[in-house]
C-alpha cells in the first residue's frame, strides 16, 4: 500500500483513527450537508488531551456507539464534553460474545471465518429492523435538539459505514457519493489495516494473507449489499424510512432543512 493524500473531511486528531466530519457533501437537490453537525469515526478510547480540545469546539451532544459489549468494555469511550454516551450494538448476535484483540484472532486460526461472503451477508443484513439504527435515526429525527452527533464502531467502516449510509441518503446525498465517502476508509484507515496485516502475517501463510487483506479492505460489493437489502425488503429507499424509522416525507424535509444548506 502506498501513502495517499488524506481527505480534507478527516479532523486532524493525534489518538483516533477515521474521525471524519460528514459535511460537505451535496445533494441531488443542489444543497449541501452543512458541516460541523455529523461525524463518524473509528472507537475513541485513544482521544489525547488535545484531541479533548479540539473536540470540546464542537458542542457534541451525542456519541453514538455501535460496538458490543466487550469491545466497549475493553475499550472504553471516553466523555467528551457535555455529551451523551449512547452504546446499542449493531451487530446484537456479538452482542455478549466474549472480545478477542486482533492478536487473539489470528493466534487462534479465528480469521479463517473473514470472507466475502462472510461480510457481504453482514452488511445484507444490518441495515434490516435493527434497533441500533432505528435509536440512530431517531436522533436524527430531531436534529435540533441531538446534533452534532458523532457514531462510531471499532474501525469507523462497517457498521459506522451502514449507519453513514442511512444518513447520508436521508438527506439526499446521491449513492454514488455515499459510496465515495464509504471507501475513503481504505484511505483513512491505511495504518490501521496496515498495522492489522502485519499483525497477521506472523500466524497465517501468505495464501491466507492475501485472501484477508483482500477481503478486509473496504468494496462496492459490501455497501452495495445494504442498499440492495433494503430494496428488496421495502422496495424504495422513501418506504424504508417510513417503515422501518417512522421517517415520513415531511420528517424528512425537515430534517434535511436542518442539516443542509
Amino acid at each position: 500500500m502506498t501513502n495517499q493524500v488524506m481527505p480534507a473531511s478527516l479532523l486532524p486528531l493525534q489518538g483516533v483513527f477515521n474521525f471524519r466530519d460528514m459535511g460537505g457533501h451535496q445533494t441531488a437537490d443542489g444543497r449541501t450537508v452543512k458541516k460541523g453537525l455529523l461525524f463518524r469515526a473509528a472507537e475513541l478510547t485513544g482521544l489525547t488531551t488535545e484531541d479533548h480540545l479540539l473536540l470540546n469546539d464542537i458542542n457534541f451532544r451525542h456519541v453514538f456507539d455501535y460496538r458490543n459489549l466487550g469491545e466497549a468494555e475493553q475499550r472504553p469511550d471516553p466523555q467528551i464534553g457535555q455529551a451523551v454516551n449512547i452504546r446499542i450494538p449493531a451487530n446484537l448476535a456479538s452482542e455478549d460474545a466474549p472480545h478477542m484483540d486482533l492478536e487473539q484472532v489470528f493466534a487462534n486460526g479465528l480469521h479463517k471465518q473473514f470472507s466475502n461472503t462472510m461480510l457481504i451477508d453482514l452488511y445484507a443484513a444490518l441495515p434490516i429492523r435493527n434497533a441500533s439504527y432505528k435509536q440512530l435515526m431517531e436522533l436524527l429525527s430531531k436534529p435540533e435538539a441531538n446534533l452534532p452527533l458523532v457514531h462510531h464502531c471499532a474501525g469507523g467502516r462497517d457498521r459506522t459505514g451502514v449507519g453513514s449510509m442511512l444518513i447520508l441518503l436521508t438527506l439526499g446525498v446521491p449513492y454514488e457519493a455515499v459510496l465515495e465517502d464509504y471507501l475513503l476508509s481504505n484511505v483513512t484507515l491505511e495504518k490501521f489495516h496496515q498495522q492489522m496485516f502485519d499483525m497477521a502475517a506472523k500466524y497465517v501463510c501468505t495464501e491466507d494473507l492475501k485472501a484477508l487483506e483482500e477481503a478486509m479492505l473496504l468494496q462496492e460489493i459490501y455497501l452495495k449489499a445494504s442498499l440492495d437489502s433494503i430494496i428488496r425488503e421495502y422496495e424504495t429507499f422513501e418506504r424504508y424510512l417510513l417503515e422501518e424509522f417512522g421517517i415520513d416525507e415531511a420528517l424528512r424535509q425537515r430534517i434535511q432543512d436542518y442539516c443542509l444548506e
